[in-house]
């Protein structure tokens, strides 16, 4: 972060978060218009930002269909039906980083003891990296 406050791509999430939440309070808890929205948000990243986020988006689809895909800071996540974010894509372009982070907020049940971590550096889906991404979103968000 920069010393006189955010970065442009920063500042960028924020207003795409502002656009976001109008678009969400207009289109309620509408299921087609989040994926719409998540889709279109996977559409418009880089190619190997876009394989991962749309396997990561398969992933969910299969092992959470409860979870509603709704963006994120314009980035694609996956919410309980509470609305609230369980699980989403921090695309590598998106904040000009080394890595895309497959993150998990409040919501998500990833508890092990006194800590446990709440993001994941992911670089390529995998066989093995698809094994544990699905393992994770089964214990994130089991269906009620």
């Amino acid at each position: 972060m920069m010393a006189e406050g955010l970065s442009k791509e920063e500042r960028d999430a924020v207003k795409e978060r502002a656009k976001e939440l109008r678009a969400q309070e207009k289109a309620g808890k509408n299921r087609q218009a989040g994926l719409k929205a998540v889709l279109e948000a996977i559409e418009k990243l880089d190619a190997a930002d876009q394989k991962l986020a749309k396997g990561v988006h398969d992933i969910v689809t299969d092992v959470a269909p409860h979870l509603v895909p709704k963006t994120y800071y314009g980035m694609p996540g996956w919410a309980n039906e509470e609305g609230k974010i369980v699980v989403f894509v921090q695309p590598a372009s998106k904040f000009k980083t080394r890595y895309s982070t497959l993150g998990f907020e409040q919501p998500a049940q990833l508890d092990d003891g006194d800590m446990w971590p709440s993001a994941f550096a992911l670089l390529k889906l995998t066989p093995e990296t698809k094994k544990r991404v699905t393992e994770l979103v089964k214990k994130a968000a089991p269906a009620s």
